[in-house]
């Protein structure tokens, strides 16, 4: 018989039981039920209104794309940790949310270089988006004029800018990569000012080359006959390039091709790929209009350094001079916050956009706007911030 204790320890434990939030997840199905659930919350998308968040779309591109292709997208270098780290540098950083601040409107409006844009969110630079849709670039421009978001252009874009620009029905900014041919390089200078562009990019953080691990290792398994879109010469389908032969990037790049930009334009000169106060202090001293905190997404040094860490020492030597712009792993509304919150003026985002842009083309790539804006509202609502002006440093726990 058992002892009266033992009776009493067996009915509170039947009792913990029959109380479990365990117990009733055990009830709702037989283990193979329960795997049909999990496959199905796991599914992929049928349509663009589908998605919850980003990551949707990077798993219905990552099912579509030529192995090649989605690698020239993933690839990090070496071991990818700097593409890791531009996530992980989200995680360090914490919010402060105030409360009892009608949340009832927020304005995400931003100006920059004159013009005012809906939000401070905008599409950064990706080459050949052929690449990824029949459409690339185009659908691009189309989602960007229906969501009013400002875009900026490659200069290995597989459309040129006077088709974008006049699809986006606005001035797009144009991102250069200088040539090793300083005429070839004005001519897409001049292109970019008669197409009405008003801002030009200057991205500087690969002139030394780049180790990318994944894309060759996915190249490796792609079982195409990657000759029949790809000549000898890399820039064949690339119509701002001089097709001249001999042209390549220009490597030998110094603070001095800076001061000849200048000369040779009057479009706002902003310079991509810088990560360091130094450097930012640098740009001021030889007159750059703006910089983006970038590492190519990852994609140029191994730092283990997301570009969200390099933010908060640059913009205090910058002090609000000029504007900051900032990319770099960007996928969620609070992500935003917290660059805005840290001194950036603007926010790019990469890989969600082409993403969406490989999964539904132009809808695709509005849904992927559509979310972030969303996102960014909901937590600046949450804040009590009413415009990107109230976002500050406060909001960031130290």
């Amino acid at each position: 018989m058992d002892h009266p204790s033992h009776l009493e320890h067996r009915r509170l434990l039947l009792k913990f039981l029959l109380g479990s939030p365990l117990l009733s997840l055990a009830a709702c199905g037989s283990p193979s039920e329960k795997t049909a659930t999990a496959k199905t919350i796991n599914d992929l998308i049928d349509k663009a209104s589908d998605a919850l968040d980003v990551f949707d779309f990077e798993k219905l591109a990552k099912s579509k794309l030529p192995s090649a292709h989605y690698g020239y997208l993933a690839t990090g270098v070496d071991g990818d940790r700097t593409l890791q780290a531009n996530r992980d540098a989200f995680d360090k950083v914490k919010l402060r949310m105030r409360r009892l601040i009608d949340p009832t409107s927020v304005d995400m409006s931003v100006t920059l270089f004159g013009r005012e844009h809906p939000t401070p969110i905008y599409l950064t630079p990706l080459s050949s988006q052929r690449a990824f849709h029949e459409d690339g670039e185009l659908a691009t421009a189309r989602a960007a004029k229906a969501k009013n978001h400002l875009m900026a252009l490659s200069t290995v874009t597989t459309t040129s800018i006077e088709d974008v620009t006049k699809e986006r029905g606005a001035p797009v900014w144009y991102q250069l990569y200088a040539l090793n041919d300083w005429e070839a390089t004005k001519d897409m200078i001049r292109r970019a000012e008669d197409a009405g562009s008003e801002v030009l990019v200057f991205t500087v953080d690969v002139a030394a080359g780049r180790n990318t691990v994944t894309l060759e290792r996915m190249r490796r398994i792609d079982t195409r006959d990657c000759n029949k879109c790809h000549g000898d010469n890399r820039f064949e389908r690339k119509p701002m390039v001089s097709k001249k032969a001999g042209i390549e990037f220009e490597r030998k790049l110094t603070w001095d091709y800076v001061d000849q930009l200048k000369d040779a334009t009057k479009l706002k000169l902003v310079i991509k790929g810088l990560e360091t106060a130094e450097d930012a202090q640098l740009a001021l001293k030889h007159g750059a209009d703006g910089i983006v905190v970038s590492n190519h997404g990852g994609r140029a040094s191994e730092t283990g350094r997301g570009t969200l860490e390099s933010l908060p020492e640059m913009a205090a030597v910058i002090n609000k001079r000029i504007p900051i712009l900032i990319d770099g792993g960007f996928r969620r509304g609070t992500d935003i916050f917290k660059a805005l919150a840290l001194g950036a003026d603007a926010v790019g985002i990469g890989r969600p956009y082409i993403w969406g842009l490989a999964s539904f083309g132009q809808e695709g790539v509005e849904a992927v706007l559509q979310i972030m804006r969303d996102e960014l509202a909901l937590v600046m609502a949450q804040a009590g911030t009413h415009s990107i002006k109230d976002i500050n440093s406060s909001y960031i726990a130290s």
